[in-house]
């Protein structure tokens, strides 16, 4: 199945979490290595929903808040250098909606580019 087009990525995942340099779990620099940055997240956000668009979504888990999947692939950077990531969404048992949660890199699929 595919994330639908009308999945939600709140603009504070983007630049007050995966593009904010943090003390741990920084996503920040990974990310930067493809052009991400705090001065453009509206490509990091249509990466993300492009990497939805184009690759079918696993379901993972489900908890009381929902269903969780996952979309793994590359993002597309603008610096000519393709991300291995693995994105995650919910579909929420309180509306059937999706969201973004995160993402991470994939680092399986990492050693092999």
């Amino acid at each position: 199945m595919k994330i639908p087009p009308d999945a939600m990525i709140a603009d504070a995942k983007i630049t007050h979490y995966l593009l904010l340099p943090r003390e741990q779990d920084d996503k920040s620099k990974f990310l930067a290595q493809a052009g991400f940055t705090q001065d453009n997240p509206e490509l990091l956000k249509a990466a993300i929903r492009q990497l939805a668009d184009s690759t079918e979504a696993i379901q993972d888990r489900d908890n009381e808040y929902g269903v969780f999947y996952r979309v793994t692939g590359e993002l597309i950077g603008l610096k000519g250098r393709n991300l291995a990531v693995i994105t995650v969404w919910l579909q929420r048992t309180v509306d059937g909606k999706f969201q973004f949660i995160t993402l991470k890199p994939n680092k399986e699929s990492a050693n092999e580019l």
